[in-house]
């Protein structure tokens, strides 16, 4: 292939033709085919564009040309009142074939497009099939992930916990583990030339401060969190708890008044409580240490309403709509967030789907200058 097409140029090309093309007398707008390879969650129209582009052509996941060579397999896809994506259970055999040959045809373009990244072809082609959104960071700059340290009266109750334990395990002193795990792995593979650290907010070096942060965890117990929300102008405030049994919640100044958003706890047996719904909010602007990096923060009011904003970019059924929702609502404003519900049920938590109507609290952007 020559090494102008090496670019995706060639694999823009062709999604091109096919929405135009493919069909005699059928032209599908680049809205028909964003709805229909989205299903319950529209792509964008933005993003299909992208993927045509004549200049600066984006290339799609793996996922996404499956979806096209499933779309454009069957003329069954435009029929009826509205597009569709069929299942490819319900193709016929013939259409498998179409579907297989159209895929292979894809992928081939797809490889030599990323044939250009020389070497880390395979570790990009991973990340391309991870999606874009906030957790790629194209510059591969390190990237450092701050928890908070448990305080000491419940690193007393944890085994192992102690650093002159022979079993000693640091990570068990960290708070929002499940968080930390969720993410790490998830920004590992999505930024393979970057360094990727893990830090607790109170062995912070200079160093860290500036690389692109991403705290984890409200601000009762991570200082990394609260300093730099002390040094952010934002209309969201995250309240703190005097104990461990007192409810607070984020408050919002909307045009001069003021909204409070708390979790939602319900009774058993008329004691203890059980958390049903908490508050999260996820926050992304220029670094206030080096605006060359960026500062990322997923806190809420408890550990699982971090752990579901967090999913909400990183959870395989739901980052690409709220990545695409983030994209259409902000665009490039050097700063914004989202308060949202998460939700727990039977004491697992639910990714937030920030396309529903109600999940989204809150939302806010700094317009770019």
């Amino acid at each position: 292939m020559p090494a102008a097409e090496r670019d995706g140029s060639a694999l823009a090309r062709r999604l091109r033709e096919l929405r135009e093309q493919h069909w005699d007398g059928v032209r599908i707008t680049q809205r028909e085919l964003a709805e229909a390879l989205g299903g319950d969650g529209p792509l964008s129209v933005p993003l299909i564009s992208s993927w045509e582009s004549r200049s600066n052509p984006k290339i799609p996941p793996l996922s996404r040309l499956e979806a096209y060579a499933t779309f454009f397999a069957t003329r069954r896809s435009i029929e009826g009142s509205s597009m569709r994506l069929l299942d490819v259970a319900e193709l016929t055999a013939e259409e498998r074939r179409t579907r297989d040959e159209l895929l292979r045809e894809l992928r081939a373009l797809r490889a030599a497009a990323m044939a250009r990244l020389g070497g880390r072809a395979d570790d990009a082609a991973l990340a391309e099939d991870l999606g874009g959104g906030p957790w790629r960071f194209a510059d591969g700059k390190t990237i450092t992930l701050v928890c908070a340290q448990l305080p000491p009266n419940l690193l007393e109750r944890m085994p192992y916990a102690n650093p002159d334990d022979p079993d000693y395990i640091e990570l068990y002193t960290y708070a929002d583990l499940d968080a930390l795990f969720e993410l790490h792995g998830h920004i590992r593979a999505m930024n393979p030339r970057s360094l990727v650290q893990l830090r607790v907010a109170q062995r912070l070096v200079p160093d860290d401060y500036t690389s692109h942060l991403v705290l984890l965890g409200g601000v009762d117990w991570n200082l990394a969190t609260r300093n730099a929300l002390a040094r952010l102008d934002l209309p969201v405030r995250q309240e703190t708890r005097p104990d461990d049994h007192q409810v607070t919640g984020f408050e919002v100044n909307v045009d001069g008044e003021v909204r409070s958003y708390r979790p939602t706890l319900e009774r058993i047996d008329g004691h203890e409580e059980r958390l049903v719904e908490d508050v999260a909010h996820f926050f992304r602007a220029p670094n206030p240490y080096n605006r060359k990096r960026t500062i990322t923060i997923c806190n809420a009011m408890y550990g699982r309403g971090v752990l579901g904003v967090v999913r909400a970019l990183t959870d395989e059924r739901f980052r690409d709509r709220n990545a695409e929702y983030l994209a259409e609502r902000f665009g490039d404003a050097p700063s914004y967030s989202i308060l949202t519900k998460v939700s727990i049920e039977a004491g697992a938590v639910l990714t937030p789907d920030w396309t529903l109507p109600g999940v989204v609290l809150h939302e806010w952007s700094e317009p770019r200058r």
